[in-house]
């Protein structure tokens, strides 16, 4: 909630209190009486429901009414207050958000009450509270199985402000892990809703999983190879079994419009998932999973990001989602899936054409200002230029590593059309050079070996740019004459 709230209005008992002293929190000008006033009629809000509740209407949900809706927005507001959260701390509020969780059937209430838990977790000695009380955990987790989307959305927010908390992270990690039911709860959030704000939460929440422990990315991957050992027979055909891959895929094109970050954060997802070998098969070993999962990055790096027509310092906005895009396709290229998607003539090109246009603007964006001096703006600045250096790199190396895996799959006849379309130019080729010497050298130097063959002139004019290469190619020819 981003707006700033005004204090409660005071009644006459409030500022008979105030007079007395000790009736505002902390060093606010929220009123305790007024709190305590809100918060029993929360109770009784329940109680209410209870009593009324017909057992026969079990799938019947509530409506909160307005004035009481206003009324606890406003505490919501307030939780981000520091000083208000420590007091409903002590008042032991969590314990009967954690009632109204489990017992009420009013959707906007359950996601208030969520939502002010959330506030609440931002500070960290209210987090370690919220997350040690294993019934109040055991309640947040089955929120993921709501059908309320706002409801949703605050739940996620608030398990993504614990797992961020490196004192209680693990104990999260640990539920979740026992609780098997919450991948098919969020692989079926991610495969099927249009709510991008709750897809984004969702994939900040699996990401952040997936990134703290690898044990539970692996068994997440293997979820959805076979139906669940308990389930039962008559139910088998009902029950869908969500692959982890083609979930994330469908929240990735959901969100890819509307949402860049979001995008981000999914396709960081796909790039963790390779890093282990049951993730890269899980991508491959499907020929669907793989071909979309392939169209998908080929489409974006071919034709969304670091365009020809883009200035060069756009890279900056977008080198963290190219560097994990780059990844996953460098790792789908190398896997030696022999599907239709990774022929040879119909991608090599085209991603050599991104791959050399990315390193043009890292180099680009790696220059440092002509007229540049000490000064405090630079000092200032040295922190987030810092870590723009070093997401850089990252996106250099993989870029470099995905073009020498390509270069060494093309053929003559690849070499010949890229000459005649532009992409392997003597401009181009000397950029690609630059940046995989000395550490590709057999690469490039397997290459040039093609090139003399197809246009001797512009193998020669690049060996003159590079003589070490020259020389390594010579040395080379004279041993195999030998």
């Amino acid at each position: 909630m981003d707006r700033n709230p005004s204090p409660p209005p005071t009644s006459r008992e409030d500022e008979n209190a105030e007079e007395a002293g000790g009736d505002c929190i902390g060093g606010t000008v929220y009123s305790k009486h007024w709190l305590f006033g809100v918060l029993s009629g929360l109770i009784q809000i329940v109680t209410s429901e209870n009593t009324k509740s017909n057992p026969d209407d079990e799938e019947q949900q509530m409506e909160l009414d307005e004035e009481m809706e206003n009324e606890i927005c406003k505490v919501w507001d307030m939780s981000m207050d520091e000083d208000v959260a420590l007091f409903l701390q002590e008042f032991n509020a969590p314990d009967i958000f954690m009632g109204i969780l489990a017992k009420s059937k009013c959707p906007r209430l359950r996601e208030i009450c969520v939502g002010i838990l959330g506030n609440m977790a931002c500070f960290q000695e209210i987090c370690v509270s919220i997350s040690s009380d294993k019934n109040l955990g055991q309640v947040l987790l089955h929120c993921l199985y709501d059908s309320d989307p706002p409801t949703l959305l605050e739940t996620s927010r608030l398990l993504l402000t614990c797992l961020s908390q490196t004192e209680v992270a693990s104990v999260w990690v640990e539920r979740i892990r026992e609780y098997p039911a919450i991948y098919d709860s969020i692989c079926f959030i991610m495969s099927s809703s249009t709510n991008v704000d709750l897809l984004v939460k969702v994939g900040e929440v699996v990401d952040k999983l997936f990134d703290l422990d690898e044990k539970l990315m692996l068994d997440w991957i293997r979820s959805g190879a076979a139906a669940p050992l308990d389930q039962p027979q008559e139910d088998s055909e009902e029950q869908p079994v969500f692959k982890i891959v083609p979930c994330v895929l469908e929240a990735a094109k959901q969100v890819r419009s509307e949402n860049p970050e979001g995008l981000d954060v999914y396709m960081h997802i796909l790039q963790l998932l390779t890093t282990v070998d049951d993730g890269i098969q899980a991508i491959v070993q499907c020929p669907d999973t793989g071909k979309d999962t392939w169209n998908l990055l080929f489409d974006l790096v071919c034709n969304e990001f670091c365009q020809s027509d883009d200035p060069p310092i756009i890279l900056q906005e977008q080198k963290t989602v190219l560097a994990s895009v780059f990844s996953v396709l460098s790792a789908i290229y190398a896997s030696q899936a022999e599907q239709e998607y990774l022929k040879t003539e119909k991608v090599d090109l085209p991603l050599i054409d991104s791959l050399i246009r990315v390193l043009e603007n890292v180099e680009h964006c790696q220059k440092k200002p002509e007229n540049s001096t000490e000064s405090n703006t630079e000092e200032t600045q040295k922190p987030d230029l810092t870590q723009d250096d070093f997401h850089l790199k990252i996106l250099k190396d993989i870029s470099c590593e995905f073009l020498s895996n390509i270069l060494q799959a093309l053929t003559k006849e690849t070499v010949t059309q890229g000459l005649k379309e532009g992409q392997l130019s003597k401009q181009k080729c000397s950029c690609a050079f630059q940046n995989l010497l000395p550490f590709y050298n057999p690469v490039v130097e397997d290459f040039i070996k093609i090139l003399h063959e197809v246009d001797k002139a512009v193998a020669s004019d690049l060996e003159e740019s590079f003589p070490s290469l020259k020389e390594s190619v010579s040395e080379g020819t004279q041993q195999g004459d030998v």
